[in-house]
């Protein structure tokens, strides 16, 4: 089998690389330099700069102006954005319109996903729950009344929901605890955004529903299950395309650096540290393209226990390399140690995807 990526994956990426190559990533401070978020808005010329590039309907079909790509197209643009550290909604946006495009009615497709492509509609996902374990997909509950739904819970961590026009969320319908994805607008009556921070300095959103009447729900077996898979996927891409800069960083100042009269990447301590590195990330790599590939539950926990440890060593490691400069607030390299923070706490801890991955190999 061919695993080589088409030319149209590889054109979004460079497409991708093209329009991160002028992001700095030390545009805002370090979390630890401020009380509060690091900003109000995500980076809206860059979100411009992505529509006009056509980045932001990569995934979405032809006939709403899209690009026709698929998860994997979606995971190396994403990997391009991580490194810089991109301050958009890249990924909630193109994960929630997806699930509205391949479980949403024509007529809510037509209206909102035209916009999406044309950056003039922001979509977020509440993502907690991506681990796949703990109450966070049970905190809202959904009810029929007559011929519309009812929605009351909270949601908590939910990013960008202060900026985006829409909230695509996870509800469970009864003492079933069916699953449902509901379509909520920002602007609906009895919807609460009290803030939050996260650990990168970016703000988030506690979530309150009090009897909110949704725009749509998609109630299709397996479709928050599907978006769950798009949004860990992608997150694991964000922590390869972080990792990868990283280590890049590392190898950089490293042979820079001297000791004794020499580089201190020739020391043997430092070069067998870095290559452990440097096997982290293939192995992320690996196992992020198979999930991407099949998404399914057994391969999507394998990538999200490489890249939640292999994310978390690769900063550690880079921090200590860097000696001094590794724990300085004003150095580069201290924001993206949150980051890969966030995407570790994001994606759980690796011992709870061991669990679900035995529990799937037992089920067979």
């Amino acid at each position: 089998m061919d695993f080589t990526f088409s030319e149209e994956q590889q054109a979004a990426a460079e497409a991708a690389k093209a329009v991160f190559s002028g992001v700095k990533p030390d545009a805002v401070p370090s979390p630890s330099r401020t009380t509060g978020p690091v900003a109000d808005d995500f980076d809206r010329p860059l979100w411009r700069k992505l529509a006009e590039a056509d980045l932001t309907g990569l995934v979405l079909d032809e006939r709403y102006g899209g690009s026709g790509l698929d998860v994997t197209a979606l995971c190396l643009v994403l990997r391009e954005a991580a490194a810089p550290l991109a301050r958009v909604p890249l990924l909630e946006t193109a994960a929630a319109a997806l699930a509205l495009q391949r479980y949403g009615d024509d007529e809510l497709c037509a209206e909102l996903l035209p916009q999406v492509v044309r950056g003039e509609y922001v979509l977020t996902a509440a993502s907690a729950g991506r681990t796949g374990h703990g109450p966070a997909e049970l905190a809202v509950t959904a009810r029929q009344d007559g011929d519309s739904w009812v929605l009351d819970g909270v949601h908590t961590a939910v990013p960008w929901a202060q900026q985006a026009d829409a909230i695509v969320l996870p509800a469970h319908v009864g003492e079933s605890g069916r699953p449902v994805l509901a379509l909520v607008r920002r602007s609906s009556a009895g919807i609460t955004l009290a803030d939050q921070v996260t650990t990168t300095g970016e703000r988030l959103a506690e979530v309150r529903l009090d009897a909110v009447r949704p725009d749509a729900v998609l109630d299709a077996d397996g479709a928050w299950e599907w978006l769950r898979a798009v949004l860990t996927v992608g997150t694991c891409a964000q922590a390869l395309g972080l990792g990868q800069r990283v280590l890049d960083m590392t190898s950089e100042y490293a042979g820079k650096r001297e000791q004794f009269g020499y580089p201190i990447a020739t020391f043997q301590a430092v070069a067998v540290q870095a290559a452990d590195r440097f096997i982290d990330l293939k192995a992320m790599e690996a196992t992020l393209w198979q999930a991407v590939w099949r998404l399914k539950p057994a391969d999507v926990a394998v990538a999200k226990i490489w890249a939640a440890e292999g994310v978390r060593r690769t900063v550690q490691t880079a921090q200590h390399l860097h000696g001094g400069f590794g724990a300085d607030t004003d150095y580069v390299l201290h924001r993206y140690h949150a980051w890969a923070k966030q995407l570790e706490l994001s994606l759980g801890p690796a011992s709870a995807h061991e669990e679900e991955l035995g529990e799937l190999l037992a089920a067979g």
